[in-house]
């Protein structure tokens, strides 16, 4: 019986894969696009049985090629782009395939743990899985709530567990495809390698300058998730995944700064320090972010901690401070 990862070459679905591995697992089916062919090295270090091109194991799926073969599927594939204009390459890509793995785990009875996004919530201030909460800014958070939606309305038809996790803003090791969709974490950290300091957006929306609150959560409280319900194939819904704490885009900015000055023997600065020494810096907002662009973020935990996650998680600081020397490392 094989575990499928979609996505697997991504930044979540490759921490998954070596979570996976850490428990011995090695019977993965690795699923992903490489056509932008770097997010290979994600998968470099990783133990996997094989590796399918997305369309070549939608295929499969669909012609029964994997008929009772399949424990599991953990579907970290999509589009993550809150940007992307195409909203038909985005509907296809993380709804119609998500409605397309939902069906083949129903008929083969294996689990199915997806992710969806804090984007569903828009721009409001309760994030509680509840749809008078749901108002996404852009066609991805629709995506991603439209597949939620589904699920809902087949819930009582399900024969095996089907898990939706709303991940919020996550960061760590294994995202540097993403580009200009990595986490502030990664840009913060590459800023000061190659200038010396990092820039954060101005105050918006009656926030102080890099006073931007968000639910930022490690990549490892992500994964540990995950294998949580794994571990419970019993226990079905959607959750939000997030540490239930925000903090600033400032507390990121410091403690970025002040792990890559500890790997040199500097001592830590404060943000006021930091401010006056020019290692932070303030631009513009964009103007394109204006009515898009979630201010403030923090996961309402009651679900997830009622259906029996009882873990820490790792504050920015403590998160920051593991991922750093990974990233020292590329």
């Amino acid at each position: 019986m094989y575990i499928v990862v979609t996505g697997a070459a991504g930044f979540i679905g490759a921490n998954l894969v070596k979570a996976l591995n850490s428990r011995g697992k090695t019977n993965i089916i690795a699923v992903d696009n490489l056509s932008r062919a770097d997010k290979f090295k994600n998968l470099a270090d990783c133990q996997i049985a094989d590796y399918l091109d997305k369309d070549e194991f939608v295929g499969l799926i669909t012609n029964e090629g994997f008929h009772g073969d399949i424990a599991a599927i953990f579907h970290q594939g999509a589009c993550s782009d809150t940007m992307e204009t195409d909203g038909r390459y985005m509907m296809q890509n993380n709804y119609r395939y998500s409605v397309e793995l939902l069906d083949f785990c129903q008929a083969q009875s294996a689990p199915l743990i997806y992710a969806s996004s804090a984007a569903v919530y828009g721009a409001g201030r309760v994030f509680r899985e509840s749809p008078e909460f749901e108002a996404p800014l852009n066609v991805y958070g629709y995506s991603k709530l439209l597949f939620d939606q589904h699920v809902r309305n087949r819930a009582r038809e399900f024969r095996s567990q089907v898990v939706g996790l709303r991940y919020f803003n996550v960061y760590g090791p294994r995202e540097a495809h993403k580009a200009r969709m990595a986490s502030v974490a990664f840009h913060f950290f590459n800023q000061y390698k190659n200038d010396g300091r990092v820039k954060l957006f101005e105050g918006a929306e009656g926030y102080a300058d890099g006073e931007q609150l968000r639910d930022f959560i490690a990549v490892d409280d992500v994964t540990n998730v995950n294998l949580f319900f794994y571990d419970h194939p019993e226990r079905s819904g959607i959750y939000n995944v997030g540490t239930g704490a925000c903090q600033s885009f400032n507390d990121v900015a410091r403690a970025t700064v002040n792990t890559c000055r500890a790997q040199q023997s500097l001592p830590p600065l404060s943000l006021q320090q930091l401010r006056d020494q020019g290692l932070i810096e303030y631009i513009e907002f964009p103007e394109a972010l204006r009515g898009k662009y979630q201010s403030f973020t923090q996961a309402d935990n009651s679900a997830l901690r009622k259906a029996g996650f009882n873990s820490p998680f790792l504050t920015v600081e403590q998160g920051v401070e593991r991922s750093v020397p990974e990233l020292s490392k590329k």
